[in-house]
């Protein structure tokens, strides 16, 4: 997941409590594993107690799932989902050279059944869906461009979601996001300038 958040001067400076450049996968069977980031401005994994946080909900979700990494920056978060048992995640991520170094970390770690699209989240969701739908997706869109609404939207209107799918959304704390009738708030976490939501989805049942 990628966390890019507008530079300041004070933001820039490395912070001497994060490991810049590395993403432990903290669970699954590639626990521990240490697997290198660029060094990007605003482009680091989400922390470590937040993704412990998340896929504590998500045990007994997990075991083969098709997952969704939109806005995917380090992959952290569809990594783990791989680590911990997912059978497949798609990876979505605009900047070329950050997308190469999610499959690089795919190759290190001999997930095959895996693939990363270098495109635009946001345009990609416009188009068609693919045939397999997806049982996990995690949404972490750049903050303050409006961005999480649309998104949310287009998943649930143009078929890119399973039946019955967990929706992972991360946008700045003060922001509640626009999500369709149908999603239901699981669990909520707080870290720093952001805020996380679990949200379940069911399908409506047609008339």
């Amino acid at each position: 997941m990628t966390r890019r958040r507008p530079s300041s001067p004070r933001s820039s400076k490395p912070s001497s409590r994060n490991r810049q450049g590395k993403l432990r996968i903290i669970g699954g069977d590639h626990r521990r594993r240490i697997l290198p980031v660029l060094d990007k401005p605003g482009l680091r994994p989400t922390p470590d107690q937040v993704r412990e946080t998340l896929f504590n909900w998500l045990t007994g979700e997990l075991h083969g799932a098709h997952v969704l990494d939109l806005f995917a920056g380090t992959g952290a978060l569809g990594l783990e989902a791989l680590s911990r048992g997912a059978r497949k995640a798609t990876f979505v991520e605009r900047d070329p050279d950050v997308a190469h170094a999610i499959e690089a970390n795919l190759t290190t770690l001999d997930i095959q059944d895996s693939r990363v699209i270098n495109t635009d989240a946001s345009s990609l969701l416009q188009g068609p869906a693919p045939a397999a739908s997806f049982s996990i997706v995690f949404l972490d869109p750049p903050f303050r461009m409006d961005l999480a609404a649309p998104c949310c939207t287009a998943l649930e209107n143009a078929g890119w979601l399973a039946e019955e799918a967990w929706i992972y959304i991360e946008v700045e704390a003060n922001l509640i996001p626009d999500v369709p009738a149908n999603w239901s708030l699981h669990r909520e976490v707080r870290a720093g300038d952001s805020h996380g939501r679990l949200y379940y989805r069911k399908m409506v049942p047609s008339a």
